[in-house]
């Protein structure tokens, strides 16, 4: 197993918040408890779009609120959330719908389907995130695991936070996410874990935002009823979905706005980055060929030394395995160095463990830091 040895690694994590009670009141908690980070992410999104984008900070609020509807209709706990966000950090709702959306804000559709969404500057291709899930005969434990490595633009590193929601009404989750944004990674008390990866289409179009998907497929319990739930909802755009339950069901779910396929495991691992893989979806890929060669050494590097564990595959060799660079440039464990002209990194790694519900999260790049362990009412050790 080609992994570089270790150097003494930061102890610098990222902020913790329990959040309880209606899903206004979590809202608020996290607005308040969060404020100065919301505005930060609020201010650096707002850049982006500005600088990478057609759009106008008008343009692009008003954007935003036309994903509200569908939000309302299929997850209406997520729009309670939101605006009690806002509420709670001083924004607007405009301001704080925006913080759930990033490439889809700017796919604004004028007549029919939307195109690629408009960020095309070249930090903003969809090389984000590699994935693998493990199943308890192939980690040689007695649960399985997932482990991943979040890739996005720097920024996002200095608004990360880790929050243990517990709603009156709904499992408890354990997610790691940008301050303001009410879904993006993370477990549940029942037992499901759900990580997630960009992918390029056509078809874009004003539906359900792609990270709310995250939080829905956390309502259940099992693998295959977050999968009905996902397909049920009419997306706004493309999104790939890593799940594990704690009964040993580990999928895949490759989406386009309008269709889906299922990968299940092959020899108890599963891998994924950011390509259509599905035979049935593979034409539906728009990523450039540079992006797809990216993405499928990233995905064949971490099947790769998931197999070469396998029967060993412990959580410090998962982090283990988060941390390869190996198949630089297109290496699992990205530094900001790595790609001068791009502004993305590893912003953020975890490992869960949803029979034990246990989330490890490291600050990104992990190679330089270390995991901590969460768990449900708990402070983190």
């Amino acid at each position: 197993m080609s992994i570089m040895p270790s150097e003494p690694r930061a102890a610098t994590v990222f902020p913790r918040l329990r959040l309880a009670g209606s899903h206004r009141e979590i809202g608020r908690q996290f607005g308040a408890g969060a404020a100065s980070l919301i505005r930060h992410h609020l201010d650096r999104a707002l850049e982006r779009l500005e600088a990478h984008s057609s759009l106008s900070k008008a343009d692009a609020l008003a954007a935003a609120m036309q994903y509200r509807p569908y939000v309302r209709t299929f997850a209406p706990y997520l729009d309670e959330e939101v605006v009690g966000v806002a509420e709670g950090a001083g924004l607007t709702l405009e301001e704080a719908y925006l913080l759930q959306l990033r490439a889809e804000a700017a796919a604004i559709p004028t007549a029919g389907p939307a195109p690629l969404p408009r960020l095309t500057a070249s930090d903003d291709a969809g090389d984000e995130c590699t994935s693998v899930a493990v199943l308890p005969e192939a980690t040689g434990t007695d649960s399985g695991l997932i482990a991943h490595n979040a890739d996005l633009p720097a920024f996002y590193r200095e608004v990360g936070v880790v929050l243990e929601i517990v709603p009156d009404d709904a499992p408890a989750v354990l997610m790691l996410t940008p301050a303001g944004q009410v879904s993006y990674i993370g477990m549940n008390d029942r037992g499901l874990a759900a990580v997630a990866n960009y992918l390029t289409c056509d078809g874009w179009r004003v539906g359900f935002p792609r990270y709310f998907l995250s939080r829905v497929a956390l309502t259940h319990q099992t693998v295959d009823q977050a999968i009905a739930a996902v397909r049920a909802i009419p997306r706004a755009s493309s999104r790939n979905l890593v799940m594990l339950d704690a009964h040993g069901t580990a999928a895949d779910l490759e989406t386009t706005p309008t269709d889906d396929a299922r990968l299940d495991p092959e020899d108890g691992i599963l891998a994924h980055a950011n390509h259509y893989v599905a035979p049935g979806l593979r034409a539906e890929e728009r990523a450039t060929r540079e992006y797809v060669n990216n993405s499928e050494t990233r995905m064949g590097r971490i099947r790769e030394l998931a197999a070469e564990r396998r029967g060993r595959l412990d959580v410090d060799a998962a982090q283990a395995l988060l941390r390869d660079r190996t198949c630089y440039p297109d290496t699992l464990c990205r530094e900001p160095e790595d790609s001068p002209g791009r502004d993305v990194m590893t912003f953020a790694s975890l490992v869960a463990v949803p029979a034990r519900r246990e989330l490890w999260v490291a600050v990104g790049p992990p190679n330089r830091h270390e995991y901590r362990r969460h768990t449900f009412g708990a402070d983190p050790a």
